[in-house]
């Protein structure tokens, strides 16, 4: 810890505190992750080794370094490279939503971000707004994988307590346990539209009321539009006391979103998870034929224009 100097605290959670501070070999700024470790017994969290064995095999632009990590008797602490502020407090500085070429570049890299980390075969599971961080010159990167987790084939069961419950999709929601990369598009799609309206499109206070708010905003499912919904394992008792609702479409909250932006969100909050659009094909939506950083895929951001 010598080599490290801290300047101020910049948050607390149930993780433990987090740091700006000075790398006095190099004289760059990063982040110190400082999480406690109660007792011999206990040990790590799970949550900090899950984020340290993954994050030592994810080397992208859009995906938060960890530089270091120092272990010591009662604290563990871990070196990220460091991002000026998260997407929410971005979207709360101002009074106006972004500007579209600046929400058009952040969906862009949080897909490039999550294209890559599905490609090595790692679920975030809980992407929202505040695990999504921002440095000076326009780069989104993804954070906190203290959710996340390792996939295989054939899918495995996972918890279904997952996700922050306004980002959280329906199958999960209805107690799906077999999820794939389908659980972050969703989220995704809650991100882009909160972009463009600055307030969360599903802000529910449990279950229930979460997937009334889904389903008054895209329609109730039916056999056609989602055949596995009824085996799901919370369908009986969630899904089959709703009312027949054909949902108010997107365009009653995000008008601001141009036809072709609107297939592509669409595309994401898609109820049936096997006809979620994918990070590798989003990418590949004519609405960023013009996005700034598409054509070299390099993970650049709308720089000079936050």
């Amino acid at each position: 810890m010598d080599r490290y100097r801290k300047i101020e605290k910049l948050g607390e959670g149930t993780y433990g505190v987090v740091y700006m501070a000075e790398d006095r070999e190099t004289s760059n700024i990063v982040a110190l992750k400082r999480i406690q470790i109660d007792s011999d017994e206990e040990g790590v969290p799970c949550t900090a080794l899950r984020e340290i064995s993954l994050l030592k095999g994810l080397n992208h632009p859009n995906v938060v370094r960890l530089h270091d990590v120092l272990h010591g008797a009662k604290k563990l602490t871990l070196v990220f490279e460091y991002c000026d502020q998260d997407l929410k407090a971005f979207l709360d500085a101002s009074a106006e939503p972004p500007r579209s070429d600046v929400v058009k570049s952040f969906v862009f890299q949080l897909l490039q971000g999550l294209a890559f980390c599905h490609d090595k075969r790692v679920l975030h599971r809980d992407l929202k707004p505040q695990n999504l961080l921002i440095n000076k010159e326009g780069q989104l990167k993804l954070a906190d994988f203290g959710l996340a987790r390792a996939f295989g084939l054939p899918v495995k069961s996972y918890s279904h307590e997952v996700v922050t419950l306004w980002y959280r999709a329906p199958d999960v929601l209805l107690g799906s346990t077999r999820y794939t990369t389908s659980i972050d598009m969703w989220s995704t799609g809650c991100i882009f539209a909160e972009m463009l309206i600055k307030e969360p499109l599903f802000p529910g206070t449990e279950p229930a009321h979460q997937l009334g708010l889904i389903f008054g905003l895209v329609g109730t499912p039916s056999p056609a539009t989602w055949p596995d919904a009824m085996s799901l394992p919370k369908a009986q008792e969630l899904l089959t006391p709703l009312a027949i609702n054909p949902g108010q479409g997107l365009t009653s909250r995000v008008g601001s979103l141009d036809p072709v932006g609107l297939t592509l969100l669409s595309s994401l909050l898609t109820c049936d998870p096997a006809a979620r659009i994918t990070a590798q094909d989003a990418l590949a939506h004519p609405y960023f034929r013009a996005a700034p950083g598409a054509s070299g895929g390099d993970g650049g951001g709308a720089v000079g224009s936050i």
